[in-house]
């Protein structure tokens, strides 16, 4: 199989909300807009807070299967491109995308003080394809898949108190296609691959006896050790070289309190992504490159990015004994700085809404359906190269999923 880098690709992603992460990985998570830190109470704890599985019901075992249909709408560009040695006009829009992940999340009985499960999700990725011109020549195919298999082993210290920590085993496969010929530059990239890369996530849960719950999260940044091959085109020059980049995925924290108010319980979530690990992007090659194509393939690309927050806030209302309610609201800021901002990623401060329902359809078998909308700001820009507004863009989510007790 051939490894590859994957250009920008990854370095910028980690796919759905501020740089494009997907934090809504089942029923509850997309209905809450991911506030299901504090208060997870089944399967999905194996993603939210493996510390709060502990609490659930020791003599039995926890499944859950669904997938989540993603639609992102075309991101429009109004405004000019300096091409250095021109400034045109770089009017375009990038293509619709529709995308189906499915996510699994396990959790054991107990086993004395012990339990553990497993998780398998798409935390991150992009799909981004323009064919106007002047969008080719930057990002003509971007696309990012990654799938994360995090085993658990959680431990309840006492009636209150449980901590845990897993390990993240992250696969990344992407595409990496430009072209400059719709502006007469004889200039192409073209890349695929894949890597196998390790981090880990560290939690820890707090049950009060009055209906309040304190969570903490933390997943490692993960070091993409990116190895392949990557075919360079350039006038008379096309090469096929061996190449390697290190990238990082962010570490990110997250602080909770939940508050059970009789049939209701409500979530808040802080989140930081420490996305200022990302500064710079720079390839090396098995075969030093002609002077005159370093500028073009080799220079190191700056990207200082920052880090951000999000604030989630998620109500669940249990209507009945087998209806229960949700709904939700975040706040995500974009780590993209105005001078960075590009094609292959035009992000920008986020207002997320979401809504659900689980319904318990006997002892043992629950089901349910959740749909989360990401409305991106529009985003202005004039960082010398880029002068216009990106609009329209933002996420659909359509979650659908079948929860097991046994």
């Amino acid at each position: 199989m051939k490894r590859v880098l994957q250009l920008s690709l990854i370095a910028t992603v980690s796919i759905f909300a501020a740089a494009y992460k997907l934090p809504e990985q089942s029923i509850n998570g997309t209905a809450l807009g991911a506030a299901n830190v504090a208060s997870c109470d089944g399967a999905d704890c194996a993603f939210y807070n493996s510390a709060n599985s502990v609490f659930l019901d020791p003599n039995s075992q926890y499944v859950e299967v669904g997938g989540t249909f993603v639609h992102l709408p075309a991101i429009e560009y109004n405004g000019k491109q300096n091409l250095g040695k021109a400034i045109v006009p770089a009017n375009a829009k990038s293509k619709e995308e529709n995308i189906p992940i499915p996510y699994l999340h396990y959790v054991s009985k107990a086993y004395g003080n012990y339990r553990y499960g497993l998780s398998v999700t798409v935390p991150g990725g992009l799909v981004k394809r323009w064919e106007s011109p002047i969008q080719k020549l930057y990002a003509q195919k971007f696309e990012l898949d990654t799938v994360n298999i995090n085993p658990f082993v959680a431990y309840k210290v006492n009636k209150n108190f449980a901590v845990s920590a897993g390990l993240n085993i992250v696969y990344s496969k992407g595409i990496v296609k430009s072209d400059g010929s719709g502006v007469g530059l004889p200039l192409k990239r073209d890349m695929d691959g894949d890597s196998i890369d390790y981090g880990y996530n560290l939690a820890a849960t707090l049950h009060l006896d009055n209906g309040i719950n304190l969570a903490a999260t933390y997943r490692s940044k993960v070091k993409l050790s990116e190895e392949g091959d990557a075919t360079l085109t350039y006038a008379t020059f096309n090469q096929t070289l061996e190449s390697s980049v290190n990238i990082y995925l962010p570490a990110a924290l997250s602080l909770a309190i939940s508050k059970d108010i009789d049939k209701t319980t409500i979530e808040f979530v802080y989140e930081r992504t420490f996305w200022s690990s990302y500064k710079t992007l720079d390839f090396n090659y098995n075969t030093p490159l002609p002077a005159s194509l370093q500028p073009l393939f080799d220079a190191p690309i700056p990207k200082n990015w920052k880090d951000t927050n999000t604030f989630r806030v998620g109500l669940k209302y249990r209507y009945s004994d087998k209806l229960t309610l949700m709904a939700g609201y975040s706040y995500d800021q974009s780590p993209i700085k105005e001078q960075y901002l590009n094609y292959e990623l035009p992000d920008s401060d986020a207002h997320v809404f979401s809504a659900g329902f689980h319904y318990q359809q006997n002892k043992n078998l629950g089901w349910g359906v959740a749909v989360l909308y990401d409305y991106k700001k529009n985003r202005t820009v004039n960082n010398g190269k880029i002068n216009g507004k990106f609009t329209k863009g933002g996420a659909l989510l359509v979650t659908a999923g079948v929860t097991y007790k046994f």
